[in-house]
């Protein structure tokens, strides 16, 4: 079994050991990380995720090489929502479809989210999560 990739495992470490009162904050810094949209790329081919509060969408591209490509779509005006798909955006960097789906599920609670933010924030943050790994077992299937 994969491991997840070290670049999201580093990540999770560095929000659990956090202080709780920093781990907003810290997750804040990660609604930049996306980089937006390219001006060509429509939201063709993009799954939108209706668990999350605003208008969230999605794809996840296993290249022939067997990496996994990000792409995420989240207005600006819904931070905590493109904090999570930036964290993923920067963990999921150049892993491999295995490492994704080695990702766990409850990602967010490990790293300490659960008691920052609201538990519909957390879940809608799971299904981003959760989304992306059956693109990319669909993909592989």
């Amino acid at each position: 079994m994969a491991d997840m990739p070290a670049r999201l495992a580093e990540i999770v470490d560095e929000f659990a050991a956090a202080p709780r009162d920093l781990v907003l904050e810290m997750l804040l810094e990660y609604a930049d990380v996306i980089p937006p949209l390219p001006v060509d790329a429509e939201r063709e081919g993009m799954e939108q995720v209706p668990e999350c509060q605003t208008a969230f969408f999605l794809r996840a591209r296993v290249t022939p090489e067997g990496t996994v490509e990000t792409l995420f779509d989240c207005p600006p005006e819904a931070p905590t929502t493109r904090a999570f798909a930036g964290i993923l955006a920067e963990g999921l960097a150049g892993a491999s479809a295995e490492e994704v789906l080695a990702v766990p599920e409850d990602l967010y609670q490990r790293m300490g989210l659960a008691q920052a933010i609201s538990p519909l924030r957390v879940r809608g943050g799971t299904a981003i999560l959760g989304r992306l790994k059956r693109q990319v077992r669909e993909q592989l299937a």
